[in-house]
C-alpha cells in the first residue's frame, strides 16, 4: 500500500467521555473550549486530524481564524491542511432535508478558511488550503457523494464564472481550493456491505486520483445489528474495499469509527494494539472523548503512538458464506432481546449527563432509533444505560449462539474474547432480577460461552444504581452514574 499523508487517528467530538477535560470550565463541552480541544489534540496528544462535526452540533465556523490567531507560533512551525487536519462531517440533504441548507454554508467556509490561511502562511498558490475534506453521513448510494463533491465544483469554487459580464474574481477574488475530497460515512448494513461498489462507482466516474477514503460507522450498526453482528459486516466489508483496491486504480483507506465503550468498538488507549490486530487494514481509527479524557495523557499519548508507527496490512480474511449467516442469527436475536428491555433503557437514558452542546437533528432514524415498533436513545446514552445498570449490551446477539458456532467465529474475530471480556466484566447478576427472566437465560447461554470475569468496583456501584432506580429515588442516581462510569473510563 503506498504512503498517503493521512492520519491513522482522527480525534472527533463523540461525547463518550465522564471526566471533564482540563480545558473546560464546566462538563458541557461547547464553543471556544472545541477550538483548546483542537489545539491540545494536535500539540499535546500528537494525533494528525479533527473532526469538526457540522452535523448535529452548534458548532464554530470560524475555527481555522481561531486557531490560528490563538496558536500562532505552534500553526507557523505546525502547517494546517499539511501536517495537521481538519475534517468537516456536513449534513447529508439527502436525509437531512432541514439541514440543507447548512450544507451549503459549511461548503462556502472552505474558501473563506483557504484566504485566512494564505494571509496567515503568505501564500497563494491555491495549495494546502486548510480544509480540503468532508464526511457525509448515512450514505446509501454514490449519488449523493457525486451530488456534493460536483455542488462544491460548480457552485461554491466557481471561480470561472461571470454576473452580469464580469469574472466573480474581480469582486470576490478566487476560490480555493477547486475541489474538495468527499469521504462516505456508510452506516447501515447494505451501505458497509455495498461500499466496495459504491466507492469504486464513485472513483471511477470522478476519475478520482491517489487515493479514496471511506468510513464505516461502529456505532449505530451496533446499536441497530448489535456489536458482534457489526464487528463481522466491518470485517467483510474492510475485505471487499482492500479486494476492490485492485479496480479502482487508487488505495481505499477505510476510516473505523469506534468508540471506547466494548459495544461501540473497544477502542481505548490501553487496547490499541488489539485494535489494530482486529483491523489491519484499516487506514484510520476515531479517538472519541472517552479516549482522549478517560485515561491519562501518557497513555493517550502511547496508544496514538502505537497506531502511528503501526503500518496498514491486508485485512483479516473472512470466510462471507458462514460469517454472514453468523451475523444474520445474531442480529435477529439482539432485536428480540432490545424489545425486551427498551421501556426501562429509555427510562433510564434520560438520566444520562451529557457532555456536548448538541443540537436535535434527523439522524438515519431521528435521535430516537426507530426499531421494529419502539425507538431507542442514541448509542451513548444506550451504552451508559444498560452499562450502569449491570447488563453490559455486548451479551446480546452471541446470546444465540452454538459454542461450535463461537469456535468459527474466533476464526474470524481472533479478539472476540477479549473484547467480551471487556464488556462482561460490567455484568452485575445480582440486578438480573429486575429484568424480564428471558434475559436470565441470554445471560446464562453467554456464561457457557465465553469467561466472565467481575469488575467488583463496578458491580457494587451498579448494585446501588439499580436499588435507588427501581424504588425511583433519583438523588444519589446522577453521582453513582458518574462513579460507575468513572470505573469504566467512559460514559456509554
Amino acid at each position: 500500500m503506498t504512503h498517503h499523508p493521512v492520519s491513522r487517528v482522527m480525534s472527533t467530538q463523540h461525547p463518550d467521555n465522564v471526566r471533564t477535560p482540563f480545558f473546560s470550565a464546566n462538563a458541557v463541552i461547547e464553543g471556544d473550549e472545541e477550538i483548546k480541544e483542537c489545539f491540545y489534540v494536535f500539540s499535546h496528544l500528537n494525533i494528525d486530524e479533527q473532526l469538526w462535526d457540522m452535523d448535529g452540533k452548534e458548532v464554530d465556523n470560524f475555527v481555522v481564524k481561531k486557531l490560528l490567531s490563538k496558536y500562532p507560533d505552534y500553526f507557523r512551525k505546525t502547517r494546517l491542511g499539511k501536517e495537521k487536519f481538519l475534517t468537516l462531517r456536513v449534513p447529508n440533504p439527502e436525509i437531512e432535508r432541514n439541514e440543507s441548507k447548512l450544507l451549503m454554508e459549511c461548503l462556502s467556509s472552505i474558501p473563506r478558511h483557504y484566504d485566512l490561511a494564505k494571509e496567515f502562511y503568505g501564500e497563494n498558490d491555491g495549495r494546502n488550503a486548510p480544509i480540503f475534506e468532508v464526511a457525509i453521513p448515512m450514505c446509501g448510494g454514490e449519488e449523493i457523494v457525486r451530488f456534493i463533491h460536483h455542488l462544491y465544483k460548480e457552485h461554491i469554487g466557481f471561480s470561472n464564472r461571470t454576473i452580469l459580464g464580469s469574472p466573480i474574481t474581480k469582486w470576490m477574488g478566487k476560490y480555493y481550493p477547486d475541489s474538495i475530497r468527499v469521504i462516505p460515512l456508510f452506516e447501515t448494513k447494505e451501505a458497509m456491505l455495498n461500499a466496495d461498489k459504491i466507492v469504486s462507482s464513485y472513483v471511477k466516474a470522478e476519475g478520482i486520483k491517489e487515493y479514496q477514503r471511506v468510513w464505516l460507522a461502529r456505532s449505530d450498526p451496533a446499536l441497530n445489528y448489535g456489536s458482534t453482528t457489526t464487528v463481522l459486516l466491518i470485517k467483510i466489508a474492510l475485505q471487499r474495499l482492500y479486494a476492490a483496491q485492485q479496480d479502482a486504480g487508487i488505495d481505499l483507506l477505510p476510516i473505523i469509527g469506534c468508540g471506547t465503550a466494548p459495544f461501540r468498538g473497544n477502542f481505548s488507549p490501553i487496547n490499541a494494539r488489539a485494535m489494530l490486530d482486529g483491523y489491519p487494514s484499516c487506514q484510520t481509527f476515531t479517538a472519541q472523548s472517552a479516549f482522549k479524557y478517560d485515561f491519562s495523557p501518557q497513555e493517550v499519548q502511547r496508544g496514538v503512538e502505537m497506531v502511528r508507527e503501526t503500518p496498514v496490512r491486508k485485512p483479516t480474511l473472512i470466510d462471507e458464506d458462514v460469517a454472514l449467516p453468523l451475523a444474520e442469527k445474531m442480529e435477529k436475536e439482539y432485536t428480540a432481546c432490545i424489545a425486551l428491555l427498551h421501556e426501562t433503557i429509555n427510562r433510564f437514558a434520560a438520566l444520562i449527563p451529557s457532555r456536548r452542546k448538541r443540537k436535535l437533528h434527523i439522524d438515519l432514524f431521528g435521535y430516537a432509533r426507530s426499531m421494529a415498533n419502539f425507538t431507542l436513545p442514541r448509542a451513548i446514552p444506550f451504552c451508559a444505560s444498560l452499562y450502569s445498570l449491570g447488563l453490559p449490551p455486548d451479551l446480546f446477539g452471541v446470546s444465540a449462539l452454538t459454542a461450535k458456532e463461537v469456535e468459527t467465529l474466533r476464526a474470524f474475530y481472533p479478539t472476540i474474547d477479549d473484547d467480551m471480556r471487556a464488556g462482561l466484566q460490567y455484568l452485575n447478576e445480582d440486578n438480573l432480577s429486575h429484568f424480564p427472566p428471558e434475559i436470565r437465560k441470554r445471560v446464562d447461554a453467554v456464561k457457557g460461552l465465553f469467561a466472565i470475569e467481575t469488575n467488583e468496583e463496578h458491580k457494587e456501584i451498579t448494585a446501588s444504581i439499580m436499588h435507588d432506580f427501581a424504588k425511583g429515588d433519583m438523588a444519589k442516581l446522577h453521582d453513582d452514574i458518574l462513579k460507575a462510569g468513572n470505573a469504566r473510563r467512559f460514559l456509554g
